[in-house]
């Protein structure tokens, strides 16, 4: 019987419930949970698994054990072993992936946000007072915490969606970017109510915007400790996926270590830190998994590119050395409407990641992870530079294929 992947399901418990495939992360979970520190921010590309990060961070601050234990066959998760008091915390959870951003601005921000704090506040049973958003927030947090005499967990997902979306919309992003920094402040101003936080997002916008509120989060992105809090590394692959990749050896009469080789070459590379830990992107791999095998550009074709591939043309950037770019650490987190930089941002997008780190000049390399994003984005860019329609991109590759074959330097 064909097992139960969890393709763009970021519900850690309808994934629970209804058996799908989990890979257990909870050990990891743990070392941050109970370690020191209690305001966090992480930065991974899109479809990576954080939206599922936050789901169980939920789960597990609400105290939901049952979720943990043994299930469908499926072993109990690493926290059931670990010391951990299951204690319940009201917990206030926000996504802002979804809206329209770009042509509602403020009004749709403001607007998704009193959605979900309305939601939290109808499900813990309380009224929030406050004329904005600000304000209510604070007042939720604080109303939570008096009614439970327990501090409050704040999960914010995706921060930086409004952003994202409007860097073609310069006077809206500001707008956007202004609001955002006074609601994030409230974390900073609730301190004494909170209990643990955690932000995540694509990018780290600079200190001289949104985080010069919030220099209170500790910023895992780069922490070689949660290299692989999300994702899957070549042993969490090898580990809870054996009946899928025996179906594909079978399918495709492949030996193990062909078809190994062609895994790590086409999904594997991404790596999040200084140390040497490569990461599979679980969007694309499960959807392969799912197939039976096949070899498509999954993750790549979910987005495409468009703003990047501007910024590269308006930059000036020699595409040619996209393959070998040198950052520091503090251009990781140059982000802002008046000074945007494309290298640090197709980073953080993932369409290039880490691939050296020189420890004496604190300077690391990036270089596309895999197959996938390389021959995925030098068509992107083989359409943009030559103006070409996606109908005759093949065409086009083609040609000059064979006339390199042929030698024929004019065509």
């Amino acid at each position: 019987m064909k097992r139960r992947l969890p393709i763009g399901i970021q519900d850690f418990t309808f994934i629970r419930e209804k058996e799908f495939v989990y890979v257990d992360k909870t050990a990891r979970i743990h070392q941050l949970i109970s370690g020191s520190g209690k305001q966090f921010f992480l930065s991974r590309p899109r479809r990576f698994g954080k939206s599922l990060l936050c789901s169980t961070l939920c789960a597990i601050f609400e105290g939901q054990k049952e979720l943990f234990g043994e299930t469908a066959g499926y072993p109990a998760l690493a926290i059931n072993s670990l010391d951990w008091e299951w204690k319940k915390y009201p917990v206030i959870r926000i996504d802002l992936n979804p809206g329209d951003y770009k042509a509602k601005g403020t009004d749709m921000l403001n607007e998704i946000i009193n959605l979900w704090l309305e939601s939290c506040a109808k499900k813990y049973s309380v009224s929030i007072k406050g004329e904005n958003s600000v304000s209510r927030f604070f007042n939720l947090i604080e109303t939570l915490h008096d009614k439970y005499n327990e501090k409050v967990v704040v999960i914010i997902d995706e921060y930086d969606k409004p952003l994202l979306n409007t860097f073609n919309a310069p006077s809206v992003h500001v707008k956007l970017r202004d609001a955002l920094k006074g609601f994030y402040g409230v974390l900073k101003s609730a301190d004494q109510y909170l209990h643990f936080v955690l932000l995540t997002g694509v990018s780290k916008f600079s200190h001289v915007s949104i985080f010069s509120d919030l220099n209170q989060l500790v910023d895992l992105s780069l922490d070689p400790r949660y290299a692989d809090i999300c994702g899957f590394t070549q042993e969490e692959i090898e580990q809870n996926f054996e009946p899928e990749i025996q179906s594909i050896l079978h399918e495709k009469e492949r030996s193990r270590d062909e078809y190994f080789n062609n895994l790590r070459r086409f999904y594997n590379g991404y790596r999040f830190s200084k140390k040497l830990l490569l990461i599979y992107n679980p969007f694309g791999l499960l959807n392969h998994f799912e197939l039976n095998g096949d070899f498509m550009p999954y993750w790549y074709e979910t987005a495409t590119p468009s703003f990047l591939i501007d910024l590269i043309v308006n930059q000036k950037i020699n595409i040619l050395e996209l393959s070998n770019l040198k950052i520091k650490h503090e251009d990781f987190c140059k982000y802002d409407i008046e000074n945007m930089k494309a290298q640090p941002l197709l980073y953080q997008t993932g369409y290039l990641t880490i691939s050296d780190y020189d420890n004496e000049r604190n300077l690391y390399t990036l270089d596309y992870p895999n197959e996938e994003v390389r021959a995925s984005f030098a068509n992107s860019l083989l359409k943009q530079y030559l103006q070409i329609s996606s109908d005759n991109s093949g065409s086009v590759i083609n040609t000059m294929i064979d006339a390199i074959y042929v030698g024929n330097v004019e065509n």
